[in-house]
C-alpha cells in the first residue's frame, strides 16, 4: 500500500516587509486562558488515536506529541537504515543506469564524505550543488550531511548574476556541477563570475568576486581549475581519510545547520532558509509515518521522483524519506519528462509518484498514456501549487492512486506542516490541505489585530514547532520579520480552519506567482526590467493559465519617446535570468491602477491583463 501526497507548496514564502505592513504586530497567545477551562491536556505518556481539534471555536490547533522527536543526524539515519535493510534497493538512477542497495549507498556516501574532508572542507563550510537530478546530487546531499558540511541547494537554471548572488550570500567554499545539461553550460556560466578559474590550481581558486570560493568540483569531465568528483570519492576510500571522517563525526550535533535552500521574498533578493538535521530528519520521519511507511513492505515502498532535488519536496520528501524509512528512490530523468515518469512506474514497479500539478497534467496527457502498467502504483506526491479538485479525481481514477493525501508546507518549515491521512474522503482532500502534523502548532490570526480568528474565518497562517527553520543565513532582521521571539513563523498565506481541523489555503498575502510549481517573485523581475534602458517602470503579475496554473505577465511603461517590441524585451531576458522567469506576456501600458495614496493595486492590474489577453 503506497500513498499519495499532494499540494506541497514548497518555498512558499511571501513575507511582508516592515515598510509594507508597518510595525510588527505581536501575535496573540494561542488562545485566551478562559477558553482553556474544562480542557484536559494530554500527558506525555498518553497515546491518543483521535485527530487533534481546534479549541474554543478559534483557529488554533496543536498536533499530537505522544511520539518522541528523533535526535539523530542524517548520517546516523542512513547508518541505521543500512544496518536494518542492507540488501534493500535504495537508489535507482534510471537515466544513468545506476542501482545501489542501502549498504552500497552508505559505503559510497562515507567515501564521498571522507573525500570532501580530505580536500580541506570542514564542518560548517558551505558547498553548493548545482545541476539537474543525478546520482551526484544524491551523493553530495548525503555526503555533506555525513561530514557536517552545509549543502547549498542551487537552482540548476540560475544564470551568472543569480549564481553569484547566492554563492556570495552564504560564502560558499565549494561548488559541484556537471559540465553541461541541455543548453545550460555550468562551467562557462561560473567562468563569467570567476574568470580566474581556468588558470587556477584545482582546489586553490582565488576569485575576486567570490573570495570564499576555493574548491570547484566537476561531476563528469576534467575541466581547468576543477577537481573531478570521482577522484575526490576515490581519495575518500583511503583508510586514513575514513578515520578522519569518523573522528569529525564525533563532533556533529543533530541541531547543526545542514542545508540552505533559497527562497525569495518580496524584495526580490533570494534568502537562504537554513535547516538543521533535526528539522529535516523529523519532518521526513513524520511524513513517512503519516503515509504508514513503517507497515509497508519493500515492494510497496518504491518512489518515482521526476521533480527537482534542489526543491524541499525532492530533497526531504524524496531523498530523506527514503533514507529514514528504507524506501527505494527512483529518479526517472534529469529534469521532468512525463513519458520517462510513466516508463519508470511501469518498468520499475513504482508505487508512489511525485510531481507538481503541471507535471501530472502532462503525464495524464501523454499520447500513449493508456499503454502503461499501473497495477503497482497506489499513490504519489502532487506539489508546488494548489491542485484543482478535478485533477485530483482524474489522478485517482486514471492512475490507480486510491490513497491520495494532500500536503501543505514551506521551505522554512522543513517543509510539511499540514497533510491528509490516506483514509480522508475525496471531499476532504480536494477541499483542504489536510490536518496538522505532530509536534506542530498552527494558528490563523487577523493581520490587523494579531488576534486569533474564529473558525472558518480567513487570516494569516502561522506555524510553530521543531520544523521552523533556524533562520535566513546572514539575515537576522529578515528572520525576525518572519520568525519572532515567540517562534511563530508567519507564512504570508491566507488560510482558514474548520471544526475538524482541516486547513484551507484561501490566497496569498503577497503577489508571488506559482508557474508550474516554480515560485516566481514579481519584485525580482521588476527590478530586472528597470535595468532596460528604455523602460520607465515595470509591474509583473500572474495571469491564469490552464496548463501552468499561472503565467507571467510583465506590464511595462516605457520612457517618454521610446519604443520597443515584445520580442526585444524577451531577448533582453535570455541568458540573464532563468528561463522559467521570462514572461510569457509582455504588455505595454500607459499607467497602472492606483489607490488613493498612490499604491499600485496589483489585483486590479491582474484583472485588467486577463481581460486584455482574453484569458
Amino acid at each position: 500500500m503506497a500513498v499519495y501526497l499532494g499540494m506541497l507548496r514548497l518555498g512558499r514564502l511571501c513575507v511582508a516587509s516592515l515598510g509594507a505592513r508597518g510595525p510588527r504586530t505581536p501575535l496573540s497567545r494561542p488562545w485566551p486562558n478562559s477558553k482553556l477551562q474544562g480542557v484536559r491536556a494530554f500527558s506525555s505518556g498518553m497515546v491518543d488515536c483521535t485527530n487533534p481539534l481546534p479549541i474554543g471555536g478559534l483557529s488554533y490547533i496543536q498536533g499530537h506529541t505522544d511520539s518522541h522527536l528523533v535526535n539523530k543526524t542524517v548520517g546516523e539515519c542512513l547508518d541505521a537504515t543500512a544496518q536494518r535493510f542492507p540488501n534493500r534497493e535504495a537508489l535507482v538512477i534510471i537515466h544513468e543506469n545506476i542501482r545501489l542497495n542501502f549498504a552500497q549507498l552508505k559505503e559510497e556516501v562515507d567515501r564521498a564524505a571522507s573525500g570532501l574532508l580530505s580536500i580541506g572542507l570542514r564542518k560548517g563550510d558551505r558547498l553548493g550543488m548545482w545541476g539537474p537530478n543525478s546520482y551526484a546530487w544524491v551523493l553530495i546531499q548525503l555526503a555533506t550531511a555525513q561530514a557536517g558540511i552545509i549543502l547549498v541547494s542551487v537552482n540548476p537554471a540560475y544564470q551568472a548574476s543569480e549564481l553569484e548572488y547566492v554563492l556570495r550570500k552564504v560564502g560558499c567554499k565549494g561548488i559541484v556541477f556537471p559540465k553541461q545539461f541541455k543548453t545550460q553550460q555550468y562551467y562557462n556560466i561560473l567562468k563569467q563570475v570567476c574568470p580566474e578559474l581556468e588558470k587556477a590550481q584545482p582546489g586553490a581558486l582565488k576569485s575576486e568576486r567570490l573570495p570564499d570560493l576555493t574548491t570547484v568540483i566537476s561531476v563528469d569531465a576534467p575541466l581547468p581549475g576543477t577537481l573531478l568528483l570521482d577522484e575526490v570519492v576515490a581519495a575518500g576510500g583511503k583508510e586514513q581519510n575514513l578515520a578522519q571522517l569518523r573522528y569529525h563525526q564525533g563532533f556533529l550535533s543533530c541541531y547543526d545547520p545542514i542545508n540552505i535552500q533559497f527562497t525569495s521574498g518580496t524584495t526580490g533578493n533570494p534568502k537562504g532558509a537554513t535547516l538543521s538535521h533535526h528539522n529535516i530528519v523529523n519532518n521526513s520521519n513524520l511524513i513517512g509515518q503519516r503515509l504508514k511507511m513503517p507497515a509497508k513492505t519493500a515492494e510497496e515502498l518504491r518512489m518515482v521522483l521526476p521533480c527537482p532535488l534542489y526543491h524541499c519536496l525532492g530533497s526531504v520528501g524524496g531523498t530523506m524519506v527514503s533514507v529514514v524509512h528504507g524506501a527505494t528512490l527512483l529518479l526517472s530523468s534529469p529534469s521532468f519528462n512525463g513519458k520517462k515518469a510513466l516508463e519508470a512506474i511501469s518498468r520499475e514497479k513504482g508505487t508512489l509518484l511525485y510531481g507538481t500539478p503541471t507535471m501530472f497534467v502532462d503525464i495524464l496527457n501523454q499520447p500513449d498514456f493508456s499503454s502503461y502498467d499501473f497495477t503497482t502504483i497506489r499513490g504519489g506526491v502532487i506539489a508546488g501549487s494548489l491542485a484543482p479538485p478535478e485533477l485530483i479525481r482524474a489522478i485517482i481514477s486514471k492512475m490507480n492512486m486510491k490513497e491520495l493525501v494532500v500536503v501543505y508546507g514551506t521551505t522554512e518549515n522543513s517543509p510539511v506542516t499540514f497533510m491528509n491521512f490516506p483514509e480522508d474522503t475525496l471531499e476532504q482532500k480536494a477541499g483542504s490541505v489536510g490536518r496538522i502534523m505532530p509536534h506542530t502548532e498552527a494558528q490563523i490570526v487577523n493581520m490587523e489585530t494579531g488576534e486569533l480568528t474564529k473558525l472558518n474565518m480567513p487570516g494569516e497562517l502561522c506555524i510553530r514547532g521543531y520544523c521552523v527553520m533556524q533562520g535566513y543565513w546572514g539575515e537576522p532582521q529578515k528572520t525576525f520579520e518572519t520568525v519572532g521571539q515567540d517562534r511563530w513563523y508567519r507564512t504570508g498565506d491566507i488560510a482558514s480552519m474548520d471544526e475538524q481541523g482541516f486547513c484551507r489555503i484561501v490566497g496569498r498575502s503577497k503577489d508571488m506567482i506559482i508557474r508550474g510549481g516554480e515560485n516566481i517573485y514579481p519584485a525580482e523581475l521588476e527590478d530586472f526590467f528597470h535595468k532596460h534602458p528604455q523602460v520607465q517602470e515595470a509591474q509583473v503579475v500572474g495571469v491564469k493559465d490552464d496548463r501552468m496554473g499561472e503565467e507571467i505577465c510583465a506590464c511595462i511603461r516605457l520612457k517618454s519617446g521610446e519604443t520597443t517590441t515584445e520580442e526585444e524585451i524577451k531577448a533582453f531576458c535570455k541568458g540573464k535570468i532563468s528561463h522559467f522567469k521570462i514572461p510569457r506576456y509582455i504588455v505595454f501600458v500607459e499607467g497602472y491602477p492606483l489607490t488613493v495614496s498612490g499604491k499600485i493595486q496589483k489585483f486590479k492590474l491582474r484583472e485588467q491583463m486577463e481581460q486584455h489577453l482574453k484569458l
